[in-house]
């Protein structure tokens, strides 16, 4: 069980170690949307992609740590929590205080990274927003714009936004 224990806490801290890093790039991010740079918000993208794969990969390594725990301890591995550990391990007192550190700083920059990742989430629909807005703004100008009377006041002239919303002779 100590090899476990062992195992599960080395996993933890490289998921915690992850977790952190990613929170400057989800800073990044958000200046990046703000300035609206595609291309460096592409290369962060990227960087939090292959971030979230070691995280992943970790995760299941850590599942596969606690199903080895139930089996030792005879417990179902959905009831292993970090806070059951914690309690498991009242004989161990290293155990017990790296467990309840990891866990604090872990929960600390999961919370983090997801009000960040929620306020670029509502950045990226307010800029969605603005293009649509933009977008239905100089489609309804051009509307306007042609819809021009000639001097016969009967006869209206065929506008860009009657044959579509480029015209490909400008």
């Amino acid at each position: 069980m100590a090899s476990l224990m062992e195992e599960l806490i080395s996993t933890l801290s490289q998921e915690k170690d992850l977790y952190v890093a990613l929170l400057p790039i989800a800073e990044e991010k958000t200046k990046a949307i703000v300035a609206n740079d595609l291309e460096r918000l592409q290369e962060i993208t990227d960087r939090e992609q292959e971030a979230v794969g070691r995280v992943n990969a970790l995760e299941r390594k850590r599942n596969e740590v606690i199903n080895n725990m139930g089996i030792v301890l005879g417990r179902k591995p959905r009831e292993l929590t970090l806070t059951e550990l914690i309690r498991v391990t009242e004989k161990q007192p290293k155990d017990r205080e790296m467990l309840s550190g990891l866990k604090d700083e872990l929960g600390h920059a999961v919370k983090r990274l997801a009000d960040l990742n929620e306020r670029n989430q509502v950045l990226i629909q307010h800029s969605l927003e603005m293009i649509e807005f933009n977008m239905n703004l100089v489609q309804s100008t051009r509307m306007v714009q042609g819809n021009n009377y000639t001097k016969s006041a009967g006869e209206s002239e065929l506008g860009a936004s009657q044959t579509g919303m480029f015209d490909a002779k400008q």
